[in-house]
């Protein structure tokens, strides 16, 4: 099995394509098993209009939960992305998945501070340990394809990645 590391943000919208030409590709190839890294295209204390730390600390409960992880990233980003949620409170944030689990739970360990570490070693292995600068950005089998910025990727991009070509 090969293993596909996938690095994004909810709030970037090319990581919104790349994650919709990755799913729709991905039933081409069985033998990839993929590896979800949320990281911050902004982390703080970067001047940015809005932060996507909550995001994946959302992420990161939701895995906790074992929780259906392609369902919370449609709602995840469709709130981010396209139905404009302030996904800096954990209020708004958590309602995008009621029904999937109890939003206050979600609530409470956000507030209880146990994913802050987990979000910084996230973006620490994204930037430093990777060398992404760009996402949507994808690593395999000692290979890479990095968004351009402003531009994203294409899907023939992502289809030839995970060919090997």
């Amino acid at each position: 099995m090969r293993k596909l590391e996938v690095f994004f943000d909810y709030a970037c919208p090319y990581c919104l394509t790349g994650h919709e030409y990755l799913v729709e590709l991905l039933p081409q190839f069985p033998d990839i098993e993929v590896i979800w890294r949320p990281c911050e295209a902004h982390p703080r204390p970067e001047e940015y209009e809005r932060y996507s730390d909550l995001c994946v600390q959302g992420l990161l409960f939701a895995l906790e939960q074992n929780i259906d992880i392609m369902d919370f990233h449609i709602r995840m980003y469709k709130a981010a992305c396209k139905d404009s949620v302030n996904i800096e409170d954990p209020e708004a944030l958590s309602e995008v998945f009621r029904g999937l689990f109890d939003p206050v739970d979600m609530i409470n360990a956000i507030r209880s501070g146990r994913y802050e570490k987990a979000v910084l070693a996230a973006n620490d292995y994204t930037y430093e340990e990777n060398d992404v600068w760009v996402v949507p950005a994808f690593r395999m089998d000692g290979r890479k394809l990095d968004a351009e910025g402003g531009v994203g990727i294409t899907g023939s991009q992502l289809e030839k990645y995970l060919k090997g070509n």
